[in-house]
């Protein structure tokens, strides 16, 4: 365990200040709470210096969050439980530093800057051009299906767009997977289907066939309320693979049996198939973080039943290593154990430091306690006995292709590896931000030239 929690939250998002929010229920949660709170872990010897006092003026409970494209990694959350709260837009601009408390809080003002649709569950995506893509939901508090998409911030005349997709799934397509495509489009994976919009009319392009759910019932579902998790697998320089979407577990419709494989496809193939993999055991409402060696930690979650309060047995106390590096059916190392329940709303996400910070847990079951206690996963290559690198980067303002020069210190031989992570939102298997790549690198003593990712 790393700290005892003061919140048991829905979010967890790292900043770029080196600390990491946590956004919970508000309004719908414990009554002494103020619905966010920011972790400083290198306080942890002193919880009261190790936890900061945020706010939030709407509950958001079962909203998205994503970290902006600009300088300061501004992190946005969007819709909420009900009223005022599903047409939430809050931001908030990190600030302080590790060891430096800092003072900005959450903004919001729903007169000022609201979504054109209320939801809860939406996921949110940046788009290529910085706008931010808000897709699907439902009204509040278990309501008719939000079968829209809009954008943030508002282009002048546009209203949402209406999804027949999402109108024909409901209410099995919740907190959809979304992707930026290298070769344009936006990738959708929801229920059991996924499609391809285009970028400007957001109209279909392709459809995928479903992919495959259970043995005896291959009309399983993948996102809320039949919940997996699902990653982009890395992309390396010079990127001419097609992207790989990677989605895990996840639970069949009545019976609520949890799926026990991974299914696998790339969307930008002229002829996409899905590839699928026997996980260890079953799992729903899991989740998974993309590793800094371009791995990913399955983790939390149960045996059993779907995502909502008390619809889930049997908590899933294993961590399984996905490498996609391996051959397919090869690519799954079982991991440690914990000793602590991770089900309904919990969340894991990559720390600065490599280790993985693992929270929540609100099954509200009578049987696993609802979680305040915060853990650490600590990933096998630090368990190596390998020295770190060290690295030094002056210029953190990067065009596309272009050369970045650093300084790094390669303390244990072989040729350097740079990976480039999206900050990711953690939430109800969603890692909403999440990407890897591996950009060129070449080094000479400690001088290195980084090339950064094409446009």
């Amino acid at each position: 365990m790393l700290i005892g929690g003061v919140c048991i939250p829905l979010l967890t998002t790292p900043g770029v200040n080196g600390k990491y929010t946590f956004v919970e229920k508000y309004g719908t949660g414990p009554p002494n709470s103020t619905g966010a709170y920011e972790l400083d872990v290198t306080q942890i010897s002193n919880p009261s210096l190790a936890w900061r006092t945020m706010h939030v003026k709407t509950d958001v409970f079962c909203s998205a969050s994503i970290t902006l494209p600009d300088k300061v990694g501004r992190q946005i959350n969007i819709g909420g439980w009900s009223g005022t709260s599903t047409f939430g837009v809050r931001l908030y601009w990190p600030d302080g530093s590790p060891g430096v408390p800092g003072t900005n809080d959450w903004q919001e003002n729903v007169n000022e800057l609201s979504l054109q649709q209320g939801r809860w569950y939406p996921s949110a995506m940046v788009m290529t051009n910085g706008s931010i893509l808000v897709v699907g939901g439902e009204t509040g508090s278990n309501g008719p299906p939000v079968p829209t998409l809009e954008i943030l911030p508002r282009p002048p005349g546009a209203g949402t767009v209406y999804c027949d997709w999402l109108q024909r799934t409901d209410p099995y397509n919740l907190y959809p997977f979304l992707a930026v495509l290298p070769s344009g489009g936006i990738f959708v994976a929801y229920y059991n289907e996924a499609r391809i919009l285009d970028e400007r009319t957001f109209a279909t392009i392709k459809t995928l066939p479903n992919a495959p759910g259970a043995v005896n019932n291959p009309g399983a579902g993948r996102t809320y309320p039949l919940e997996g998790t699902s990653m982009l697998l890395p992309q390396y320089a010079p990127y001419t693979a097609p992207l790989g979407i990677l989605i895990c577990g996840g639970s069949t419709i009545g019976a609520a049996i949890a799926l026990d494989n991974c299914v696998s496809t790339t969307p930008e193939s002229a002829n996409p198939q899905w590839t699928l993999e026997r996980m260890p055991s079953q799992r729903v409402i899991s989740c998974m973080t993309a590793l800094p060696d371009g791995t990913f930690l399955i983790l939390n979650g149960a045996h059993q039943g779907a995502a909502g309060f008390g619809l889930a047995t049997s908590p899933n106390l294993n961590a399984v290593l996905y490498d996609p590096s391996k051959p397919v059916n090869q690519r799954m190392s079982v991991m440690a154990n914990t000793t602590i329940a991770r089900m309904y709303h919990s969340e894991a996400i990559l720390m600065q430091d490599g280790r993985v910070l693992v929270s929540g847990s609100d099954p509200q079951d009578g049987k696993n306690p609802q979680e305040y206690r915060v853990e650490v996963f600590i990933p096998p290559y630090l368990l190596q006995g390998r020295a770190r690198p060290s690295f030094t980067i002056a210029n953190k303002d990067w065009a596309y292709g272009a050369s970045i020069p650093i300084t790094a210190t390669l303390r244990n031989g072989g040729p350097a590896r740079v990976s480039l992570l999206g900050a990711e939102s953690s939430t109800h298997g969603n890692s909403m931000g999440q990407r890897t790549l591996f950009p060129a690198v070449s080094c000479g003593g400690t001088a290195c030239t980084i090339t950064s990712p094409p446009n």
